[in-house]
């Protein structure tokens, strides 16, 4: 199998960009990290960047990943982020982080926060991961609805982060096949652009790029005055 990718990040209204995006495909390999830091005063810049080199670095020089080692990793660039923190200036200084993995047939995820890895096969939407944040415990409760996600008040309050002592992220493996895609992107983006509506423009696009901007089309004809920080990395997976 052959991996290509995209990736596009953009500060949109604010004053500076606090999202990281890594991005590395070769042959049939593939490593794409998207964290989106949070903390102002440019901390979370810094909370980013530190998680997603971290983890891009870490997933490249692994000869083999699971599940448990890559929740490692999340540990450890948590780990370089507490100490971080004592500097003046980042001690609230936090990050969210999507990690995808593909190797062998394989892809291999994980995340911690509202940043979100999407997997499309044979047409279909077949995953997408669950935000760590008090929407989505509304949602998966059953006060509102998965629409309601977009757009309820509470969708910024994050239960999980890299930046608090106690680091949770979840992970996942899931088979890949020729013709399957991927998206990783922050919540500067997907408030934006409907799961379907990635579904209808994969169906249209030719390569990673074209599909990003078929999105950001979609995406930028919505997006308030002062919008956040947006990103995203799109993969093909072909023969």
């Amino acid at each position: 199998m052959k991996i290509s990718a995209f990736s596009y990040t953009n500060q949109g209204g604010r004053a500076h960009n606090e999202d990281s995006v890594r991005c590395r495909a070769e042959g049939d390999r593939g490593v794409f990290v998207v964290a989106d830091g949070l903390g102002g005063h440019q901390s979370g810049e810094v909370a980013s960047a530190l998680a997603a080199d971290t983890l891009f670095d870490s997933c490249l020089q692994a000869e083999t990943l699971d599940g448990d080692g890559l929740t490692a990793l999340f540990r450890a660039a948590n780990q370089q982020i507490l100490s971080q923190q004592a500097q003046e200036g980042q001690g609230d200084m936090k990050t969210t982080a999507a990690v995808l993995v593909l190797d062998h047939a394989q892809a291999l995820r994980a995340h911690i926060g509202d940043s979100r890895v999407y997997h499309f096969s044979g047409g279909e939407l077949l995953s997408v991961t669950q935000d760590h944040s008090v929407t989505y415990k509304k949602y998966l409760g059953g006060e509102i609805s998965y629409m309601d996600i977009y757009h309820d008040d509470d969708r910024s309050s994050l239960l999980r982060t890299l930046g608090k002592p106690t680091c949770q992220p979840e992970a996942a493996v899931e088979p890949v096949q020729a013709g399957d895609a991927f998206v990783l992107c922050s919540d500067g983006f997907w408030e934006f652009v409907y799961n379907e509506e990635m579904l209808l423009d994969l169906a249209k696009a030719q390569s990673p790029e074209h599909w990003a901007q078929l999105m950001l089309l979609r995406h930028i004809r919505r997006i308030p005055p002062g919008n956040d920080n947006f990103s995203l990395i799109t993969v093909f997976v072909e023969e």
